[in-house]
């Protein structure tokens, strides 16, 4: 699939993809038209950027129906080790008004076929920063069992929401202590 489609029509494209126990497809299962490409972008979306809406916005380019993951609190304390600093129902509320967005899901589970079980989705978009790692060939490993194309699109890499905490937290330390910290592109914040 080309990387930089500008339509939102993609019927008779895909294989029959997304398919319930029912035999039904992601898009039928949503009343869409048949051939319908239903997508699933999944991000925690903390402190909002326009990394976050730049994944949304080309996920959106190949898919006629965008679902946006919103990973819970408790899943982001057991899979990045901390908790958000926005607490998940305003995270999918934000998400929820964002253009390209036709539903939100909020995650609860790690697995992410076991997401595409509840939720039904034809291709699963993913920041390259996993393309060609482990972690990425079993993640298509395992959605091609099921019928689910990988799409990977590049990492915005001058805005992340690291950086934006990492900033929040020495904007509210102590006062007096003149301190700085380099962040990961080697720019340098002072408190």
């Amino acid at each position: 699939m080309a990387a930089e489609r500008n339509t939102t029509s993609f019927s008779g494209e895909h294989k029959d993809h997304g398919r319930s126990g029912l035999g039904l497809t992601a898009a039928e299962l949503r009343g869409l038209p048949e051939g319908s490409v239903v997508g699933y972008a999944a991000g925690a979306f903390d402190l909002f950027h326009v990394g976050h809406l730049n994944i949304l916005r080309q996920a959106k380019r190949h898919c006629d129906y965008l679902i946006a993951g919103v990973v819970s609190d408790e899943m982001l304390e057991v899979t990045k080790g901390r908790a958000p600093v926005v607490p998940a129902a305003e995270r999918a509320e934000i998400v929820s008004h964002v253009k390209f967005v036709d539903e939100v899901h909020v995650e609860s589970v790690e697995d992410k076929l076991d997401t595409w079980a509840h939720v039904r989705f034809d291709l699963f978009f993913k920041g390259d920063d996993w393309k060609g790692t482990p972690r990425g060939r079993d993640l298509e490993a395992r959605f091609s069992e099921v019928g689910v194309e990988v799409v990977y699109f590049p990492y915005t890499v001058h805005t992340s929401s690291t950086r934006l905490r990492t900033a929040l937290d020495l904007l509210s330390a102590p006062a007096g202590g003149n301190t700085s910290q380099t962040l990961g592109d080697g720019a340098q914040v002072r408190s």
